[in-house]
Order: C-alpha cells, then sequence, then structure tokens
C-alpha cells in the first residue's frame, strides 16, 4: 500500500517543519516534501492527514537488556555494581519461555514508550538468542541482537544467522574487558568491523569497573581496548561515566561510539557521562536506557537534565545543547552509533518508515514557541497516537494492533514474580533497622 500521511508537523533532521508530506511504501520512506507537491504527484496513494499531530523518528535506544524485565524494581535503592548481586542471578533463572516472556514485555514497553529500536546488549540466561529474536519480531520492535562471546566462540554464525529478517540486526558482546582474553577481544572487534555490526562492551561504568580492571589487566577499559587494538568505529562502549581526557581522545581518533545512559546514571550510578564535551569533541553517541524504564521523552529530558545538573550549572550553560541536541542523539545518532545510520533514525527517503505519531492538542504544549524544546521537557509518552516500524502500525493508542497485549501484560505479572523467587536476588537494605524512620517527638 502507498500511504500518503499529511501531519501539521514533521520532525526532519533540520528541525520541526509545516507543510511537509511523507510517502510510506512497502516499509520505507518514499517521498518527503511539501504538501501540495506531493499530493499532485502520488494522487494514486491512500492519503491521510493528521491533523494536531506531529510525524516523528522512533526514538532508538542504543543499550538495553532485554531479559531484565522481571527485576526491575528489585534494583532500586541498591549499590551500583548490582550485575552480580541482581542481573546475573536473575537472568540464570531464566528458561527458553520466560526469556522470551520477558523480552516481549520488555519489547512492548519500548514500543509504547515510542521506541522503534532497541539495542539488546547480550543475555547471560542460557538460552539461544533466536527466543529474543523471536519475542522482538513478534512484537514488532527492531532489534540489534547481540550474543555475548567472552569464549570466542559462535561469533561467526551470530553475524549470518539472520540475514533473512527485516527486524533484526546481528550484533556480538564481551560484558566487560576482563571477561575475555585480548586475543578474543580483538578478534570480536574484528569479526564485527569485517560484518559491518557492532560490539557492544561495557566500558568505565563506575568506580568498582575501573578498578576491576586495573586490577586484573592494568588499564582503565577503553584504554586497554585502545591498547590490544579493539576500539574501532564498530566498537559501541556503553556507560562511560568515567573517562579520562585521554581516553575521549581514544575514542574520537578511533571513531568507536558511546551509549549515553542517564537514567542509570541517577538511578544506580556514581557519575553521570560528559555527553556534552563528547559532542564537542566529535565523539559518537546515542542514547540509552540500560533497560531501566521505556519511555522515549522521559529519556531525552533526563538526557539534557543530567547535563545540566552535573556540568550546565557549574559552568553557567543555560542550553546545554538546546532541545534539539538530545532529539537528534536520541533518534538519527542513536542509529548511526548502532550501525543503523543509513536504516532508521531519520524520516529521510530510503529509510525504514520507523515513526511516531505525536498528538500536539495538549495544554503542555500550548501554546507552541520550540517544539524541539518542548518535545524534550514537555511532551510524554501519552501522546503517541501510533508507532510504526518497517511501515507497518505496530501499537495505536498505547496497545499492539495484531496481537493481544493486556494478555501478555498478565502472563508477565504471573509469571515474572515466580522467576524473581527462583533467581535468590541478594539485596541490600540499607535501612535495615530502621533508623532512619524516626517518630515526631512531641516539642516540650
Amino acid at each position: 500500500m502507498r500511504l500518503l500521511l499529511v501531519p501539521d508537523v514533521v520532525l526532519l533532521p533540520e528541525g520541526p517543519v509545516k507543510d511537509r508530506a511523507v510517502l510510506v511504501q512497502d516499509g520505507a520512506f518514499r517521498a518527503v516534501g511539501p504538501v501540495r507537491k506531493l499530493t499532485d504527484a502520488h494522487r494514486d496513494a491512500r492519503t491521510v492527514r493528521l491533523k494536531g499531530h506531529l510525524l516523528m523518528p522512533g526514538f532508538v535506544d542504543a543499550h538495553h537488556h532485554l531479559t531484565q524485565s522481571f527485576g526491575k524494581a528489585q534494583a532500586f535503592g541498591q549499590p551500583s555494581e548490582i550485575f552480580k548481586t541482581v542481573w546475573e542471578p536473575l537472568e540464570h533463572a531464566l528458561d527458553e519461555e520466560t526469556a522470551h516472556l520477558s523480552a516481549k514485555l520488555a519489547a512492548l514497553e519500548a514500543l509504547r514508550g515510542g521506541f522503534t529500536t532497541a539495542a539488546d546488549a547480550g543475555t547471560r540466561a542460557p538460552v539461544d538468542v533466536g527466543v529474543v529474536a523471536k519475542a522482538t519480531e513478534e512484537a514488532g520492535l527492531r532489534c540489534v541482537l547481540s550474543k555475548v562471546v567472552s569464549d570466542g566462540k559462535g561469533g561467526k554464525e551470530h553475524l549470518e544467522r539472520f540475514h533473512g529478517s527485516r527486524l533484526i540486526h546481528p550484533s556480538l558482546a564481551i560484558p566487560v574487558p576482563e571477561n575475555a582474553t585480548a586475543e578474543v577481544l580483538k578478534k570480536t572487534a574484528d569479526l564485527c568491523a569485517d560484518a559491518g555490526a557492532v560490539f557492544q562492551i561495557h566500558v568505565n561504568e563506575h568506580l568498582a569497573s575501573v578498578e576491576r580492571s586495573l586490577k586484573s589487566v592494568g588499564r582503565r577499559p577503553v584504554s586497554y581496548l585502545h591498547h590490544i587494538g579493539a576500539l574501532n568505529a564498530h566498537t559501541l562502549g556503553a556507560h562511560a561515566t568515567l573517562l579520562t581526557p585521554d581516553e575521549m581522545c581514544m575514542l574520537a581518533d578511533t571513531g568507536a561510539a558511546l551509549s549515553y545512559n542517564p537514567v542509570a546514571s541517577a538511578w544506580k550510578g556514581n557519575a553521570v557521562a560528559h555527553a556534552l564535551m563528547w559532542r564537542a569533541m566529535g565523539i559518537r553517541f546515542g542514547t540509552g536506557t540500560d533497560g531501566t524504564r521505556g519511555d522515549g521523552f522521559r529519556l531525552v529530558d533526563a538526557a539534557e537534565s543530567t547535563q545540566r545538573l552535573a556540568y550546565g550549572m557549574m559552568s553557567g550553560d543555560s542550553s546545554c545543547g538546546a532541545g534539539s541536541t538530545w532529539l537528534t542523539h536520541a533518534t538519527g545518532l542513536s542509529a548511526d552509533a548502532l550501525g543503523l545510520g543509513e536504516v532508521t533514525g531519520e524520516v529521510a527517503v530510503g529509510k525504514a518508515a520507523d515513526f511516531l505519531l505525536v498528538d500536539l492538542r495538549v495544554p503542555e504544549l500550548t501554546p507552541s514557541y520550540d517544539l524541539s524544546w518542548e518535545l524534550v521537557r514537555l511532551a510524554g509518552r501519552d501522546q503517541i497516537t501510533a508507532v510504526f516500524v518497517d511501515g507497518k502500525l505496530r501499537l495505536w493508542n498505547g496497545w499492539p494492533t495484531d496481537w493481544d497485549g493486556p494478555a501478555l501484560v498478565r502472563e508477565a505479572a504471573e509469571v515474572g514474580p515466580r522467576v524473581v523467587r527462583r533467581a535468590r536476588i541478594l539485596r541490600v537494605d540499607p535501612d535495615p533497622d530502621g533508623t532512619s524512620r524516626h517518630p515526631r517527638r512531641p516539642r516540650p
């Protein structure tokens, strides 16, 4: 079907533009231009006028853990290095059925939040990653799907596995540098470079990870990857909150990309990545949720707010990149960081029709003066009327159009707690005796 969409506003790479129409056919944008010009040129297309709506590219999540959705709240209020106490036990407690359910639940949450693409950083669950691919394809989410190859096995086969899929883009991962030998790290980085895929790895996430790397290999994570030749334009480092100036130069010089994960910093980190410095130095980066919450508008708000709180206030920077910076890094530049810059992330001719229809007729955006800023600070996922991926309508008013989303949620509500109990997650109670909750004493 040839679909000619005529919204009030289209978010293009140069910003929000009025009087634009978009032609969608065979899963891609086939034309973008002035309304009169496109309606005259494509009279045979089905024309849909979208009064009061913005058509914008879908958000691209540059760092997710799709098989951790049953345990998000288990990480609240915990020390920063929770992968050993929460995530490893949780994922090890999954089987194929529950891993599929967890990934599909995460995919549904992502779509509801306006994400049309998510990069899974690799599961520790003892299952074939095909179950994650099946879950995301069923949900309709585009996925950069990693296989963990710390043992150096199966990487080439995984990269060749999903050639027939329109939504699955294979990737390789090693959770942290010290999980593999230098030889395996270099081989994995080279395999990804040769295949045009991304090599995902957590780097410089918090003090514990930096110190662990120093003790095990004698170098900080990014410095070590650079030293062994595993830092290249297909490397995607997650978090990178603790970078030295030298490490930033290494990233800029090699063309490696990063995922800026501001919500993860707020919830469990001990630092905020200096994303504004990355931008000034030409370091490629996208924005990621780290599986915290699948809400694109809250992510861009967090991206701007944490830069302001961590760096802008102390330097008197009242703009902190402005709204357009964070929209771009959450869409087109996130796609670039994932190696999908030619595939998705923009409303542009030839790219996949992965887009949102956002209702602008709300009090939060009325009156409107600078839509880019307003989308970052004022918009919410409840304004997303429709989510399209690969040209197909996936969600309408928050729910799938061709499968039973509420039934999935009911099943996850029943199954998820059983998985968590089986995992025997170790939580730290910072106030075991209730000593911080003193009763109010009467005045004398």
